[in-house]
């Protein structure tokens, strides 16, 4: 089946004796078992559950991958593959990556003996593996700079080291780019984003290329005990039925967006994959079919930036993206609060720099809403720092 058809259907008809066209909620914590040696293939939920079942086989198929694991958040997600790794391991990790991601790195897995070194593009990522790299772990497009790594080069680095290679896909989904068919080894998804798709629930994804290593992973996620609920499981598989017109829609009304921003004269900077250098295009059109719903843009200053967070009334101030809602974010203060002040200098992530989720809003009302909070001061717009968390 077609990739539309699978978001809705799963990979096959699933059986079910009742014939129930949504996938059931198996709200149990344990199941009997017919006697001793037994089993109906399940047995207690935190290690499988027929909902998450029918989800994790779902985005198997949409990823092209051997198996997915489904787990609590993108985090817990992207712990547990941490977790794969030794003492005095070393990983390259992409200098552009969500905070969180940064955090984890820096504050857990270091202090647990793995070493990272940062790096941007394939060059740099290719350079900086060394004897004892295990595994290179890149966002693409990264997050907030929109960045665009090649995913073929940098496996074919990572594979000539022996090592793996750990793709973020969480920006474009399956729908537009899938790094397993690039050579990628491991994608994870912070699936609370576009898969789901409604800012309603917190859940991540981990597809991988090859049996054994989803064996490997789906033990460590039943030890540390990050499973996916069952009602949690069947939010995101409700929401990828719907994930190919979401996607569809809302990377059309970003590319509009993109384009006003990039006109307007209090915007210094617009950063999304399809106004890249024609380098970072060609990349980009190579291995995805789309260049996905964010935006990052710099404003004149950081007096302009604020002022457009507390202005902004269709789209809302907000963490997170991937949703219907169209959400701005200032990652200065959010998202890349806890990466050390030189690196965000060094990536660009400063007051001026905002960050844009487009969602499925007309947009024509999106842009009428940037235009009125990006106008020039005036005694009846808010305090330039009104909204401004601290």
């Amino acid at each position: 089946m077609h990739f539309n058809t699978r978001c809705i259907h799963g990979p096959g008809p699933a059986p079910d004796h009742t014939g129930a066209i949504s996938a059931p909620i198996y709200q149990t914590a344990t199941f009997a078992h017919p006697g001793v040696g037994r089993s109906t293939g399940f047995d207690y939920t935190r290690c499988v559950n027929p909902t998450r079942c029918a989800l994790e086989e779902t985005l198997a198929s949409l990823e092209s991958g051997a198996a997915a694991l489904a787990f609590t958040s993108g985090m817990s997600a992207i712990a547990t593959v941490a977790e794969l790794f030794s003492p005095g391991d070393h990983l390259v990790v992409s200098a552009d990556v969500y905070g969180g991601t940064h955090r984890l790195f820096a504050d857990v897995s270091a202090k647990n003996g793995l070493r990272f070194t940062r790096a941007g593009s394939a060059d740099q990522i290719a350079a900086a593996i060394e004897p004892s790299t295990v595994a290179v772990f890149v966002e693409t497009p990264t997050n907030p700079m929109m960045q665009v790594v090649d995913i073929d080069a940098v496996a074919r680095a990572t594979h000539a080291a022996g090592a793996l290679l750990i793709v973020d896909n969480t920006f474009l989904t399956p729908f537009f780019q899938r790094p397993l068919e690039l050579g990628a080894d491991i994608v994870v998804h912070s699936a609370t984003k576009y898969l789901a798709g409604h800012n309603d629930t917190l859940a991540g994804v981990v597809v991988v290329s090859d049996a054994a290593l989803a064996e490997r992973i789906g033990s460590l996620r039943s030890t540390l005990g990050g499973p996916l609920a069952p009602f949690d499981s069947w939010l995101v598989l409700r929401g990828l039925k719907t994930l190919a017109c979401r996607m569809e829609r809302q990377t059309d009304s970003a590319a509009r967006l993109a384009d006003w921003l990039a006109a307007h004269p209090a915007v210094t900077q617009v950063y999304y994959p399809g106004l890249a250098s024609p380098a970072d295009l060609a990349i980009s059109q190579r291995q995805a079919s789309g260049h996905g719903a964010m935006i990052s843009f710099r404003v004149v200053d950081q007096a302009r930036a604020h002022r457009v967070l507390a202005s902004v009334r269709v789209i809302q101030f907000a963490e997170s993206l991937g949703g219907a809602e169209s959400l701005i974010t200032y990652p200065l203060t959010q998202t890349h609060a806890e990466v050390p002040e030189a690196q965000r200098r060094e990536l660009g992530i400063d007051a001026t720099l905002l960050r844009l989720s487009v969602g499925l809003e007309d947009p024509r009302d999106l842009i009428a809403d940037l235009a009125s909070a990006l106008a020039p001061p005036s005694d009846s717009l808010p305090a330039a720092d009104a909204a401004v968390p601290r």
